[in-house]
């Protein structure tokens, strides 16, 4: 799986306070070593506008969260066998689906 770096660009703005701008994102990408598409910043930026990133964030950590304290004990031993880098994943395939 790809790591979207225009995606993390607009995650660090956000975590900075900054207005995620495609200027900034490229600002970010450009720091970062990566050779930033405007026009890539530019969509982002527009599709960003107005999404509640705490919300997000902590709707796709919930589930992740909430399960082992819900689970039976033989469960969470079974659970802990399961690769938790799969729920990573998971959980950050539905984050990027919501950018497109």
């Amino acid at each position: 799986m790809k790591i979207d770096p225009y995606l993390h660009a607009a995650l660090v703005l956000k975590g900075a306070e900054k207005e995620i701008t495609a200027e900034g994102i490229t600002a970010v990408l450009k720091a970062a070593g990566v050779h930033a598409d405007d026009a890539k910043a530019k969509v982002l930026a527009e599709a960003v506008k107005g999404v509640d990133f705490a919300e997000l964030l902590k709707a796709a950590a919930m589930p992740v969260a909430a399960a082992p304290a819900a689970a039976p004990a033989h469960e969470k031993k079974e659970e802990k066998k399961e690769d938790p880098g799969k729920k990573e994943e998971a959980a950050a395939e539905g984050l990027a689906s919501l950018f497109g």
